[in-house]
């Protein structure tokens, strides 16, 4: 399945999307582009509201987006595989049964699918700026994103390959 057919799939079924992807076999180049792919689209998202603080703090836009690009796409993919290997280790104390690929698929996943309200969060920022509207736009976000992560952890931790 195209990865936006999966992404759409995963707003129906979280789980059975990760056990779909978790049954194609391991594949890091997979788990890799799936996290580098969210990073980018996160940096994307800055951009609006960057331009925003730009205008009104009357900063240079090329700095600010430098200091994004830089811990999006260079930092970002790193916290994020160390926070996989710890959630793989807190579901291994907690008696799972999943690989360490698993966390990372189901945690990358979990990212790229909750990117569309990213870019929401992002457009928000720009055109809006700060206030109910934006916090109301990220809680979403980061509800949708806990959702997508524990429901594919779930599907992981079920059986090991």
């Amino acid at each position: 399945m195209p990865v936006s057919s999966d992404i759409v799939a995963t707003y129906r079924g979280p789980g059975r999307v990760v056990r779909r992807l978790l049954d194609m076999g391991p594949r890091e180049d997979r788990a890799l582009i799936f996290v580098m792919a969210f990073c980018i689209v996160a940096f994307i998202a800055q951009m609006p509201g960057l331009a925003r603080r730009a205008h009104i703090e009357g900063v240079e836009l090329n700095m600010l987006l430098g200091g994004a690009l830089m811990g999006s796409v260079f930092i970002l993919p790193l916290f994020f595989y160390t926070l996989a290997l710890l959630s793989h280790w807190a579901a291994r104390m907690m008696g799972g049964n999943g690989t360490p690929y698993g966390a990372r698929l189901a945690l990358f996943w979990a990212l790229l699918s909750s990117a569309p309200l990213v870019l929401l969060n992002g457009l928000v920022a720009g055109f809006i700026g700060p206030g109910p509207a934006l916090t109301l736009v990220g809680l979403i976000w980061v509800a949708v994103f806990f959702w997508f992560w524990l429901s594919g952890l779930r599907q992981v931790q079920r059986s090991a390959e």
